[in-house]
């Protein structure tokens, strides 16, 4: 294995680095990073971009490996990398997707300024930390049943839409209408069901949160006004994703294709880079798998915007004038999604590997609600809960570039064991309040672990990515009450 120096770059744009296939034996296409000179340093601070380099070897790529500004160490795929293997016989690796599959974004706005609802921030954070279950392993409200489960599988949040948790606008801004094609829930083990079902409609622990923001700054009027954000007013994020149900099923297959990657005579240099062909029966089952899972956290995100609404009529119910919020989108940032993307000039149906990086269709795409096809999908990008998130928009850049992908938050600059370490949570907790954000977490260790020094800045990261073409500006947020497990 070679160190990687900045010098081993070839710097194709200010913002846009590659490492060509020559650099290490067995890479099939270069590996391409976004960042400046700052980012790129903290890149080459842990192993993420030698997995990127591992990553160029999987059979059946096409173009390169991209690797995001948020960049960092994950399990053999880094967070923040996107890859496109070809169908049919390219393949798919569940290290490449995540083990939260379809962790993602929901962000929801209001007509509540901030001003108003100043009075009344401690008791709806409360709320809202009482009405959102958090918590490694915690469940929630919901009681499912063996079929009600296998039905959030195949449904998604039409699911919550039938059973009272969404409405329709929900659905319609909600990436795939909340809903992946092809989920087969037999494809899905005994132990991630049990798993599941009593967790749907949880928050979680780590980096998942519900946080409410005000919007700090407009830099794209037209959009902002099609997503209802007005400087000065309430919104809301939410962040998580599929829970055990997912983690079990990305274990569980990770364990099938160990053998699998020997049948199929593939040769990797990582073993947590295991993966199997598209159209073998392994990888047709973990799609299937995958799909039950973006689902699950479809519904999951939907029915944690429901406990946020009830929060909110709780708190500003009769002390606002229109307590209301109204979905803006939701959208995925580990996923592998079939999509047709134009290679070398021809039209190529490929699998796209999100790990840690966001889907970002340009202005035109028909899935997009008609409100936004003119402006390209809205790409949500969450930063630590000290500091801003941000809300983009994808552009024909992003589609030329790297696949209609681009960022998905800040991204760590310091594992959770170390900022336990550096940061006593109830010091944080305390220098947070005083700048007037409320927090509510059920543990301060785990809060420590999210501490804004453990995150590279979000706004630089935002920066590179709009710089670079692969994403546009539309508006910054920063918090005002952060819920965290």
């Amino acid at each position: 294995m070679t160190q990687i120096r900045k010098q081993d770059f070839t710097r194709l744009t200010p913002y846009l680095w590659e490492i060509p296939t020559s650099f290490q034996a067995g890479m099939r296409v270069p590996v391409r990073l976004y960042a400046d000179e700052r980012l790129l340093k903290a890149a080459l601070g842990d192993k993420s971009l030698q997995q990127a380099i591992n990553a160029s070897m999987l059979p059946g790529l096409v173009s390169h490996v991209i690797v995001m500004p948020d960049v960092h160490q994950g399990y053999g795929f880094p967070i923040g990398g996107v890859a496109a293997t070809r169908l049919p016989s390219g393949v798919v690796s569940p290290g490449a997707i995540g083990y939260d599959i379809n962790c993602g974004v929901r962000l929801l706005s209001s007509e509540v300024g901030l001003e108003e609802a100043k009075p009344f921030l401690s008791d709806l954070a409360t709320a809202l930390y009482r009405n959102c279950p958090s918590g490694v392993g915690v469940g929630g409200n919901l009681r499912l049943s063996a079929k009600d489960l296998d039905r959030v599988c195949r449904e998604g949040s039409q699911w919550a839409l039938k059973n009272g948790f969404a409405n329709e606008d929900d659905i319609a801004r909600t990436e795939e209408s909340g809903r992946i094609p092809g989920a087969d829930p037999s494809a899905v083990s005994p132990r991630a069901k049990q798993r599941g079902r009593p967790q749907l409609g949880t928050l979680g622990a780590g980096n998942h949160f519900v946080e409410v923001d005000v919007v700090d700054e407009i830099f794209d009027e037209q959009a902002a006004a099609a997503m209802g954000l007005t400087v000065g007013q309430l919104a809301v994020q939410i962040h998580c994703g599929s829970r055990g149900f997912g983690h079990q099923i990305c274990s569980d297959y990770v364990r099938e294709f160990q053998p699998a990657v020997k049948r199929y005579k593939i040769q990797l240099p990582d073993r947590e880079l295991v993966c199997a062909p598209l159209d073998s029966p392994e990888g047709k089952r973990y799609m299937a798998a995958m799909a039950c899972a973006a689902n699950y956290a479809f519904a999951n995100r939907q029915i944690m915007a429901h406990h946020v609404r009830r929060s909110f009529e709780e708190t500003l119910g009769g002390r606002v004038a229109d307590w209301d919020l109204t979905q803006v989108y939701d959208i995925a940032h580990n996923m592998g999604k079939i999509e047709e993307h134009r290679v070398e000039g021809e039209l190529v149906k490929v699998c796209v590997h999100r790990k840690g990086a966001t889907r970002a269709f340009g202005p035109g795409y028909e899935g997009l609600p008609e409100e936004y096809r003119s402006l390209g999908q809205p790409v949500l990008v969450p930063g630590s809960m000290g500091t801003a998130s941000w809300v983009l928009l994808g552009t024909e850049g992003s589609m030329e570039q790297s696949f209609g992908s681009t960022c998905h938050g800040a991204g760590r600059v310091m594992s959770r064991k170390r900022a336990k370490k550096t940061v006593r949570g109830d010091r944080l907790k305390a220098e947070l309040e005083s700048r007037g954000i409320h927090i509510r977490a059920r543990s301060m260790p785990g809060l420590a672990e999210e501490a804004p020094l453990a995150y590279k800045d979000v706004d630089a990261v935002v920066e590179v990515v709009a710089r670079a073409g692969i994403a546009k500006k539309v508006a910054r947020l920063r918090p005002v009450a952060v819920i965290k497990g």
